[in-house]
């Protein structure tokens, strides 16, 4: 099978996609329409018109989440599920001019997502609704614009005060960017290109461009349109042309079959990027620029080997994300992005799959760019409800087009190999509902129309022969949840089809937290399930030793072990890479974000994360933990994450042993009487020293020490500095159950936008000028200004010695 990748180019992504150039003032033009926003939190009669008295609301910058600015509070309707956080409605308003230039022209606006059920005016003209807050869309403005030096008012109110609606944390707002888009009456659609490479081979590779135009105008129109291919440098490797004439108030495709020589694949080791670039011309003028980031790659799902890029075998070692960003909330920012799959890729995951929802533009701009490969998922229910306000609400009117334009908007993006219809979808629990099939081949059947290059699959709970949607002839992979006990039978009970594991393990952990003995393994029931009496470990927090799991889940090795044992399963996306807000499992209130991340809500890996590091990485590593801050007395299980032959560990300088990585064994273990000093591991490959790594009993804490993650950033307004803050003695060792309130303080044109410390239960705001540790980290994120310059970040806390750091923005 061969695939795509597709992209309509916004001026984000032309920051992100080497070698594009923006079209010319006098063909599309695409302007960022983020800035000067006015917002009011609550409902307002009347808001919508453009002669409403505005002046006194907040102004601010998109993308906004007002929820994540809230309160933590129990009371929250969304509850705990939901982050605790509050929803409620906002309204959106903005001032702007067209130039009187643009008159003959069209003008739309474009929204990547608002969360949840947005309407749109422009000067009080009613432009429409959409309630599925992971949508893309736009609406034409041209008809109702004022020209010159009248100003135009656009209105959004988004309501999400109908909770619960979502079984994970959502935002609220217009928590996506927005533009504006100029074009000429005759112009490329929205997302109006579709690239296929139907033969890729070492010496040329097909490449089928369908380009769909729109004349708007009330004429015949003669066009040009010449499709130019570039390589990654910016030359011109490919192009075709076609004249015609298009017909008056019409939509027309027009197909190009273009031959590259020498083709550059894409792979997750190198993700190389072509572009199309559409060029229209009408009679003698230029009327429409259009590029389309791409790339060339072959792909197969076999049924005894997997998966199969470019010809060789590949595992898909996967993560779920959710769409939070931790304590910036729902509110997209392309760096934030950027430094979880940064953290990601250093693990060794080389897939994602975006749970359960349309992804923003931007996730996917970057895994094109950082070789991911994407399960790019639509939905997480279908008709019937998994919470009471949520998408079942909208399903019959709406679902649709809600999956025709995620198709249609991400279909050129090389990293997308799969297509997932929905998520443990009620409909696959038979109970006398026979909507499922139906339902299925009904999604199924609007994917193949729009893209038959690409595999479809759901992820299902109900892993057994009896679940309706192993029946429908929709899926190409069969998508299994969990039941790790039953992968190795799979081949058995479904005879010639091909699989994925969807979702695995659900492993829970908190940073920095050790239970003793670490073979206890205890796995958890939940709040949300009634009669399985109390709770264990009332503190709220849960071993970082791999020995915790929800009751339907496994341990990180268990899954890891069968998953790599395998060649049939062709991938696994392990639940999940990082901790998100709500979902609290295995608890309620007081906890307010998940424990399933193998990295915290703060981006500081948990232990497990170093598991797979040992198992997915060749770079030699070696990861000892826990700290060595215990009671005389305590006896200590020492565990080690190597992907060395063995490795050796001495306590003050006494060996206790050597431990051989042999089989499937993915942990080596000591268990150590504490003693204060220092462990260090030494470890071996051939025989040789291949790593060494130590851990040190602290002392008393003396200072605080700052590290942000780039000391240089952009002055755009928009890139972002991640600073740990730790504590340290007088040694310069971390101190590993620091908790000191740490203040804050920035000089500069920059600001902290966020804090936090990854502690599941804290219940502090993540806007502020101060944050606590939890077990010896904290994080405080500092947005860059518009201007280059040089901030300042300085903390102090009491008793302690304080620190500052800068952080250059050019």
């Amino acid at each position: 099978m061969n695939a795509p990748a597709h992209r309509t180019v916004s001026a984000l992504h032309f920051l992100l996609v080497a070698g594009c150039a923006t079209a010319s003032a006098q063909q599309r033009a695409t302007r960022p329409f983020d800035a000067a926003w006015r917002f009011h939190l609550g409902d307002v009669p009347g808001a919508q018109e453009s002669t409403f008295a505005d002046a006194a609301w907040r102004t601010l910058d998109l993308p906004h989440d007002w929820s994540v600015e809230g309160e933590f509070s129990e009371q929250n309707p969304a509850g705990p599920e939901g982050g605790a956080l509050p929803g409620g409605v906002g309204w959106y308003r903005k001032t702007f001019f067209v130039p009187a230039k643009d008159t003959s022209r069209l003008v739309f606006v474009e929204f990547d997502g608002v969360y949840r059920n947005s309407q749109v005016w422009i000067n009080g003209h009613y432009l429409g609704k959409r309630p599925y807050g992971y949508s893309s869309f736009r609406y034409q403005l041209t008809p109702h614009l004022r020209y010159g030096r009248e100003h135009n008012v656009i209105a959004v109110r988004v309501d999400n005060s109908q909770q619960p609606n979502s079984r994970w944390y959502s935002g609220s707002g217009i928590y996506r960017h927005v533009r504006l888009v100029t074009t000429d009456p005759v112009h490329v659609d929205q997302w109006g290109t579709y690239v296929t490479t139907p033969a890729v081979n070492p010496d040329s590779a097909q490449v089928t461009v369908r380009t769909t135009l729109r004349n708007d105008s009330h004429a015949e129109q003669p066009i040009a349109l010449r499709t130019v291919v570039y390589d990654a440098a910016g030359r011109e490797v490919a192009t075709a042309a076609t004249e015609r004439r298009i017909p008056a108030d019409s939509v027309t495709e027009i197909a190009h079959e273009l031959v590259v020589r020498s083709p550059m694949v894409w792979s997750v080791e190198r993700p190389y990027i072509y572009r199309a670039v559409s060029r229209l011309t009408c009679g003698s003028r230029p009327c429409d620029d259009y590029a389309t980031p791409f790339g060339m790659r072959t792909f197969a799902f076999d049924v005894d080997r997997g998966f199969i890029l470019n010809g060789q075998p590949l595992k898909i070692r996967g993560v779920c994300l959710h769409h939070d960003l931790g304590s910036l909330g729902a509110a997209v920012n392309t760096r934030a992005l950027e430094r979880q799959l940064q953290i990601m890729k250093a693990m060794g995951v080389n897939a994602l799959r975006t749970s359960h929802n349309p992804p923003a533009p931007e996730l996917l701009d970057l895994t094109d760019r950082m070789g991911f490969v994407v399960l790019d998922e639509a939905f997480d229910m279908w008709k019937r409800a998994k919470t009471k306000y949520d998408y079942h609400l909208d399903w019959d009117a709406w679902h649709e087009r809600d999956l025709s334009d995620m198709v249609r908007r991400d279909r050129n993006h090389p990293s997308v190999f799969m297509w997932s219809i929905g998520n443990e979808v009620m409909e696959q629990w038979t109970n006398g509902d026979t909507t499922a099939i139906p339902i299925a081949r009904e999604l199924a059947g609007i994917v193949r129309r729009l893209d038959p290059t690409r595999p479809i699959t759901s992820a299902n709970n109900n892993g057994s022969p009896a679940n309706p949607l192993f029946h429908a002839g929709a899926l190409d992979l069969l998508g299994h949840n969990y039941h790790h006990a039953a992968w190795p039978t799979l081949p058995a009970q479904f005879r010639g089809e091909k699989f994925l594991i969807t979702e695995a393990v659900s492993a829970l952990n908190s940073r920095g937290v050790y239970e003793q003995p670490s073979d206890s393994v205890a796995s958890y029931e939940t709040p949300y399930v009634k009669d399985h009496g109390p709770q264990p470990n009332r503190n709220y927090r849960l071993s970082s030793y791999d020995d915790r799991k929800a009751f339907w889940g496994s341990l990180h090795e268990e899954s890891l072990r069968l998953f790599e044992r395998y060649p049939f399963l062709s991938g696994m996306f392990i639940w999940t890479g990082f901790d998100y807000l709500g979902e609290p499992t295995p608890y309620g209130w007081p906890a307010r974000s998940s424990y399933f991340g193998i990295v915290d809500l703060a981006g500081f890996p948990k232990d497990p994360y170093y598991l797979y590091q040992s198992e997915w990485t060749d770079r030699p590593m070696l990861h000892v933990f826990p700290h060595w801050n215990w009671a005389p007395g305590d006896t200590i299980d020492v565990w080690a994450y190597s992907n060395a032959d063995d490795v050796e560990l001495f306590l003050n300088g006494v060996s206790l042993g050597v431990q051989r990585k042999e089989g499937e064994v993915l942990h080596l273990m000591w268990r150590v009487p504490y003693a204060p000093g220092t462990l260090r591991a030494v470890a071996h490959k051939g025989g040789a020293v291949m790593a060494t790594a130590e851990v040190k009993t602290a002392g008393a804490p003396t200072r605080i020490a700052l590290a942000p993650d780039r000391a240089a950033i952009r002055a755009d307004g928009a890139d972002l500095s991640f600073v740990t803050v730790t504590v340290l003695d007088r040694a310069g060792i971390a101190v590993p159950a620091a908790e000191q309130l740490v203040r804050l303080r920035l000089a500069g044109d920059a600001r902290i936008v966020a804090v936090d410390n990854g502690d599941q239960i804290s219940h502090a705001p993540f806007q502020a000028d101060r944050v606590q540790l939890f077990n010896g980290k904290a994080l405080v994120i500092v947005r860059a200004g518009a201007r280059a310059g040089v901030a300042t970040l300085a903390a102090e806390a009491p008793g302690l010695a304080p620190a500052s750091v800068r952080i250059v923005m050019q």
